[in-house]
């Protein structure tokens, strides 16, 4: 099979999988509730475990076991005091994580110091990926909270699949070889172009009072996020020789695959939200 067969498929199997997949997304959205915070504790888990299997290298099964299991309970407890309560009881949870794991080590691991180097991994992995999750929740549960959530999936995948294309058929100049070999800064100009375009015409129909200036700003600040947010899980895979986190979505590779980008962009959007209610 030849490079343009390879590359048809990649694409095909891209395309079959967005399709098949959006419409459970815009109905769960729709839905909210516990609908869509079932959905995001379930890709919490998914994208937490494909972290894990990227990031640890621990000998100790035990240790691994013991550190991973308050990750995942700590990542369910974040969207469910997302969902009931505040951001103020996420950081609550975020604080019994580290009380906790720290626990642990002083009365089953303390004669291995490597549990500090695995609940600092543990940490960073619940900080990356329910945390940012998790506000995906509060959004949605606020004011105009359908409009917003759909405002911010729309710039950031129109920002993925553009800087995808533009980087695959007009890509000549790497953006950060030594982090992602295939991204180049023309990707990188067709994402943001992306970004301001879409985003445009969202906050045309769903948000015509808020300012044209303050929007593009934050358009471009979303755009930023959400390509440091693949840089940064490219790096994770670089650095431990894995090319994708996981195989559950055909021509995407794994949940963090796929949202890498969103969980960069999620607390920007948030603040965004947050500064518009603020500002009116």
């Amino acid at each position: 099979m030849n490079e343009d067969s390879v590359k048809f498929n990649m694409h095909r199997k891209r395309w079959i999988t967005g399709i098949v997949a959006l419409p459970f997304l815009i109905y769960l959205i729709y839905t909210g509730g516990v609908a869509f915070a079932s959905m995001i504790a379930v890709a919490s888990l998914l994208a937490l475990w494909e972290y894990f299997r990227i990031v640890f290298d621990s000998p100790d099964t035990n240790l691994k076991k013991a550190v991973t299991a308050i990750g995942y309970l700590t990542a369910l407890s974040m969207v469910a005091v997302a969902y009931r309560y505040s951001v103020e009881m996420l950081i609550v949870v975020m604080g019994a994580n580290i009380i906790i794991s720290s626990l642990v080590f002083l009365f089953f691991f303390k004669s291995n110091l490597q549990m500090i180097e695995s609940i600092r991994i543990q940490l960073q992995g619940v900080i990356y990926i329910p945390l940012s999750l998790s506000i995906l929740v509060l959004i949605r549960n606020g004011t105009n909270g359908v409009a917003w959530i759909f405002f911010l999936l729309a710039i950031i995948f129109a920002g993925d699949t553009s800087a995808f294309y533009f980087g695959t058929y007009f890509g000549r100049h790497k953006l950060s070889p030594s982090v992602s070999p295939g991204k180049t800064i023309e990707g990188s100009i067709g994402g943001f172009l992306a970004n301001i375009l879409v985003g445009s015409v969202f906050k045309l129909f769903l948000f015509p009072y808020l300012s044209w200036g303050i929007c593009f700003f934050f358009f471009i600040l979303i755009g930023a996020a959400g390509q440091v947010g693949d840089l940064f899980e490219s790096a994770l895979k670089r650095m431990s020789g894995v090319k994708d986190s996981g195989t559950i979505l055909p021509g995407h590779g794994g949940i963090l695959d796929r949202i890498d980008a969103l969980l960069f962009a999620t607390p920007v959007m948030y603040f965004f939200i947050i500064y518009t209610q603020y500002s009116r």
